[in-house]
């Protein structure tokens, strides 16, 4: 299975953080499925890094894609397709991050593991 994650589970998961649920872990874990990170989690890891909101990932970010290749997560690009959905999505939800994620979760057909409930009413499906 092709999953994607949400850029609060990559940061769980690469700290091993418990707030990461088991079926989250599980399936992450599972080395059959194939783990993808939006290059927008990059974008939104190194922003708040910068504000000063996520002190704590500035190691991560500084080696961003050496940790996903030590993990094994290919990096899914941001297309065009991509940018044109995130863009064009309905409803309230503003986090520019949270909404290229619906979009690339929408666009390849892929569920996505995350917590936020937010990402239901956008028809994409949510793991746990």
């Amino acid at each position: 299975m092709q999953v994607l994650l949400d850029t609060h589970a990559l940061l769980w998961w690469l700290s091993d953080d418990t707030a990461l649920s088991r079926p989250a872990r599980k399936i992450i874990g599972e080395t059959k499925n194939l783990v993808l990170v939006s290059a927008a989690s990059a974008w939104e890891i190194a922003t708040k890094v910068r504000l000063g909101k996520l002190p704590t990932a500035a190691e991560l970010i500084a080696d961003f894609a050496g940790h996903l290749q030590r993990e094994g997560f290919p990096v899914l690009p941001i297309s065009a397709d991509h940018a044109v959905r995130a863009g064009l999505l309905p409803g309230p939800h503003r986090d520019p991050f949270d909404r290229m994620l619906i979009a690339q979760a929408q666009a390849e057909n892929m569920p996505i593991i995350s917590k936020e409930a937010a990402f239901d009413s956008y028809g994409v499906r949510r793991l746990w």
